[in-house]
């Protein structure tokens, strides 16, 4: 498992972590289908780097008659899009479809069986017999119930000597997930279900360790001994300080156990010996103001990732296991300025760094031995999106990964450490790498001179692209990268003519931590900024006009989104936001909500810092609405969503409302002037992150495409009937 991912991982119960990807809703329907396709995700999910994509706002759980206060103008405006909701969802099936078989099938490889999910069941075939029938381990309604709808597999670990298996489940209704530990052999049986967990990993065969998770915070670390009766639970540690989040990790040797314990700006990591692991963790370096890192294990070696450097970005060091501390660490590798680590992965004679530059991934491949003799792999020049694949092998030469973009389903590459090339898996049923599609990445200047990247994505030629539709996406908190990676409802609006573009703002990660840096706390403004000056530059350039523009932000991003519509919102003409984070202020001055005290190294703390409050109180979409015209919205929202409650989307409608009605009253607007449209759509039962269910995330998609179109005036595409 590589190391970076950890860095961010703390948050990955954030959006990037827990985001329903095309991989996940395919996998959920093939699973019924009855066929064994998974995401890789599902047997053990990567950690990544850097900040949390989450909001500060968690809520309470709302009971079921939330429904009856949403005004019931929001489900009369829905039904205007219903026809060209119903044409989208034919588009969007088709599309999924086209690109099932592009999502991986990973398995785990034991001794003497091999795992896999196979109609939401874990299921075993014996390596001797592999084609033998397999046998049924594990189903999702013997974790998930009384209640298996919606319910996924999370992450699968084998025991050392394959002696047991544990899984997590999470339901398509709560963050918390529960594992079922299953004992192997002749007669499998379930012989264990642990409630409200976040992480875990086995040391031995009979020692599995956890974090327990509660109101959205990782805090306890226990111990699980399974013996002939029932196993034994012990309290390890736990976390006292809120703003720290816990999870237990293991190391690529399979020799240590990593309990990391990570706030937005500060890391501690505790070492557990699996050959003696009921012996107190032993600390590897002290928490320290400002001091990130996070560490992997070869040969008596710790290998440390962390901005203990003079420009506080990432860099790779090493120090003795036995002397760990941070006065013994030795820089190995230091990546160029502004870029960012994607991921690291360790090996036993190498180790390599996924990067980020402002105009192309990279690979940097650094010989332990000769560290200062770094090989620098430049990748394709259409990819946007790294995922590394399945590196589980320390002693291997070969690193595995997928690239992806918008446009352009995942392709298998992979990296060979001994004869130093890059190859593209071959792969029977890839999908034809296409040529019509155009990547640029262009530049903004930002309002302080900044530099600000985008990346562009289209079709057309350029001499029509002014008359394209175009759909800007921004996110910009926690130091965490846009999204890019492939998506079937991306590729249905490029295939219809759209263009797509992307702004890295300050706040996210493109361009490491100092970028994140930038614009967080005080800073918050320089990704409003940015985006602006993106929005600008892309119009300057000739990419689409304001009536033909459209911007979508979902959970953080929906704050520079809604600051946006504030500021400058002639430059639009929709939005569609997703669970968007529109009250800050007001999240940030309840210290009872979960999560709100650990999120204030984002935000700040407006109960206590006069600096912070003006900050929030200058771009906060909430309280900065006023009477002017503005571009229609559409919020989807989750009845079950514990990080923005609904109350706060409500009242922020019906503010908009209010200024808008405001502004059309002093205008004397007429009745041919077209009125912005407000809605609301609230969708029962889900989390922040949306439906896992492909049918339900189609018909999401779809509303979404629908209000697109119609506020836009934009002709559909019909799709052309077969004949009989």
């Amino acid at each position: 498992m590589s190391l970076l991912l950890t860095a961010l991982r703390y948050a990955l119960r954030s959006d990037t972590y827990h985001q329903a990807s095309y991989h996940t809703k395919v996998t959920a329907a093939v699973c019924k289908a009855g066929k064994a396709q998974i995401h890789k995700g599902n047997f053990g999910p990567k950690y990544t780097i850097s900040g949390i994509p989450r909001q500060c706002v968690a809520a309470k759980h709302f009971s079921q008659d939330i429904q009856h206060s949403v005004p019931e103008d929001f489900k009369s405006q829905l039904q205007k899009y219903r026809t060209l909701e119903a044409i989208f969802r034919k588009k969007l099936r088709t599309a999924h479809a086209e690109f099932a078989d592009t999502a991986e099938s990973p398995v785990v490889h034991g001794r003497n069986h091999v795992y896999f999910e196979e109609g939401g069941c874990i299921c075993r075939r014996s390596l001797a017999n592999g084609q033998g029938e397999p046998q049924v381990l594990l189903s999702l309604g013997d974790v998930a119930w009384p209640d298996p709808e919606g319910a996924s597999f999370q992450r699968v670990r084998l025991s050392p000597q394959e002696k047991h298996l544990a899984a997590t489940v999470r339901s398509g209704r709560s963050e918390e997930a529960s594992f079922a530990v299953v004992r192997l052999g002749s007669t499998p049986a379930v012989t264990h279900i642990q409630t409200a967990v976040f992480s875990f990993e086995w040391a031995t065969d009979n020692i599995l360790f956890y974090t327990s998770q509660k109101n959205l915070r990782s805090f306890q670390v226990y111990s699980l001994v399974f013996g002939e009766e029932q196993p034994q639970r012990t309290l390890v540690c736990e976390e006292q300080d809120p703003r720290f989040f816990v999870e237990v990790m293991s190391s690529k040797d399979k020799r240590f156990l990593t309990i990391n314990c990570n706030s937005k700006s500060c890391s501690e990591v505790h070492l557990i010996e699996c050959r003696s692991p009921l012996l107190p963790p032993v600390l590897v370096q002290p928490r320290t103001a400002g001091l990130i890192y996070h560490v992997e294990h070869s040969e008596g070696q710790l290998y440390i990732l962390t901005n203990a450097g003079p420009a506080h970005e990432y860099q790779l060091m090493r120090a003795p296991l036995s002397s760990s501390s941070l006065k013994h660490w030795q820089l190995l590798y230091r990546p160029a300025v502004n870029t960012r680590v994607i991921d690291m992965e360790l090996f036993e004679k190498h180790c390599v760094m996924a990067m980020r530059g402002r105009t192309q991934l990279y690979l940097d491949i650094i010989p332990l031995d000769e560290p200062a003799q770094v090989s620098t792999v430049k990748l394709p020049h259409w990819a946007c999106a790294l995922e590394p694949g399945l590196n589980s092998q320390l002693s291997s030469n070969t690193f595995h990964f997928m690239l992806s973009s918008p446009a352009q389903p995942p392709r298998a590459f992979f990296y060979s450490l001994r004869e130093n090339h890059l190859y593209q898996q071959q792969e029977e049923q890839a999908v034809a790498c296409r040529t019509d599609y155009q990547t640029s990445r262009i530049e903004a200047q930002s309002m302080d001179g900044t530099a600000v990247p985008m990346t562009v994505i289209h079709r057309r030629t350029v001499e029509e692209l002014s008359q394209s539709p175009l759909l800007i996406h921004v996110y910009g908190a926690y130091g965490v990268d846009l999204n890019m990676a492939f998506k079937p409802e991306s590729r249905v609006l490029l295939d219809e003519g759209w263009t797509l573009a992307y702004c890295h703002v300050r706040g996210g990660g493109e361009l490491g931590l100092g970028w994140h840096a930038q614009g967080r706390l005080t800073q918050k403004h320089r990704g409003l900024e940015d985006l602006q000056a993106c929005v600008l530059r892309l119009f300057e350039l000739g990419v689409s006009q304001p009536g033909l523009s459209a911007l979508t932000g979902s959970s953080a991003g929906g704050v520079l989104a809604g600051a946006l519509c504030n500021r400058s919102p002639e430059l639009l003409c929709a939005l569609i936001l997703q669970a968007p984070f529109l009250d800050v202020l007001g999240a940030m001055q309840d210290p009872s909500l979960p999560l709100t005290v650990e999120e204030q190294e984002e935000w700040g703390d407006p109960l206590t810092n006069q600096e912070h409050r003006e900050s929030i109180e200058s771009y906060c979409p909430s309280r900065n609405i006023r009477a002017q015209r503005y571009p229609s919205m559409l919020i989807t929202a989750y009845e079950g969503d514990q990080r923005v409650p609904l109350p706060g989307l409500l009242k922020y409608i019906s503010r908009l409302r209010a200024a808008a009605a405001m502004h059309a009253s002093e205008y004397n607007k007429t009745d041919k002037d077209p009125v912005p449209s407000f809605i609301l759509d609230v969708q029962p039962g889900s989390d922040h992150f949306g439906p896992t269910d492909l049918e339900e995330s189609l018909c999401q998609t779809a509303r979404q495409f629908a209000f697109l179109y119609k506020e836009l005036g934009i002709d559909v595409k019909h799709p052309k009937r077969k004949r009989r």
